[in-house]
């Protein structure tokens, strides 16, 4: 199937979405959940697979699925078709804080290799698939386990990134150490491989974890400063162990505020 050849509009600043303009009889896809609104006269159609191609028969639509059931995603794709006689627009909304990063992929040599969820939209056209590490070290300690996701196609494609987005082109022989969460997206000649801290102490107490991501070019490579699963867990970290409602104040205020209601409660004999 040829590509779509879509126009967009990114808006918004740390909460972004993509508008993507498509002429009569364009059409892109979604990740399901991540429609923000779209125009009328333009039809809305879910199917079994990644929606890439003509899937033949019932085994390309199983394959399809599979694949996108591998990576962690629904195995349902959404297609957004303009069906009028003018241009029309539909929107993807980011799930979380951070930038959407547009992605040419026919600048790009025809395929780029990202994070599991860091897909958002597409033209149609662009075929969702995996890519498997090659190295052990890298599926076991590599952040992203064997899996991420493979785009393959010529057309443009979305994908979405916490924090702040950093863009780094990687000459040959030449190596980039990285939190293995900030990994966002690597062209495919790239290599991927994993470092030891290399010391037990910085291992333990430096907060970085065992492992880095080694990153050695050539190639282009995207690193986000805020993985979502650091944020979640500076999140868990914050709130309430024990259920109810945390105090806001320091911990002075805390024995203060304890001390009071003590007080109130026994009475002041002095």
């Amino acid at each position: 199937m040829a590509m779509d050849v879509v126009d967009y509009e990114i808006k918004g600043n740390e909460m972004q979405f993509v508008e993507v303009e498509l002429d009569p009889g364009e059409a892109a896809i979604g990740e399901a959940g991540s429609m923000m609104f779209m125009e009328s006269g333009i039809a809305m159609d879910t199917v079994f697979g990644d929606g890439s191609a003509n899937q033949g028969g019932l085994f390309g639509k199983l394959l399809g699925a599979g694949k996108r059931l591998i990576t962690g995603e629904s195995l349902f794709t959404t297609i957004y078709t303009n069906q009028a006689q003018g241009k029309k627009r539909v929107a993807f909304a980011a799930p979380y804080a951070g930038k959407i990063i547009p992605m040419d992929l026919r600048q790009l040599g025809g395929t780029l290799i990202c994070q599991k969820d860091a897909f958002l939209c597409a033209a149609r056209g662009v075929s969702l698939g995996i890519a498997f590490q090659k190295r052990l070290g890298a599926g076991f300690f590599g952040g992203e386990g064997f899996i991420m996701e493979k785009l393959d196609g010529d057309g443009m494609a979305f994908v979405h990134a916490g924090g702040t987005i950093e863009r780094r082109t990687l000459a040959a022989g030449e190596t980039l150490y990285v939190d293995t969460g900030c990994v966002v997206a690597y062209t495919p000649s790239v290599d991927f491989d994993i470092q030891y801290v290399g010391k037990i102490k910085t291992a333990l107490f430096g907060g970085e974890g065992l492992f880095l991501a080694k990153l050695t070019g050539p190639g282009d490579i995207w690193l986000q400063s805020l993985p979502l699963s650091r944020l979640a867990s500076r999140i868990f970290a914050a709130a309430p162990q024990r259920g109810g409602h945390k105090e806001e104040g320091s911990v002075l205020g805390g024995f203060a505020a304890g001390g009071l209601l003590g007080g109130l409660i026994g009475g002041d004999d002095e």
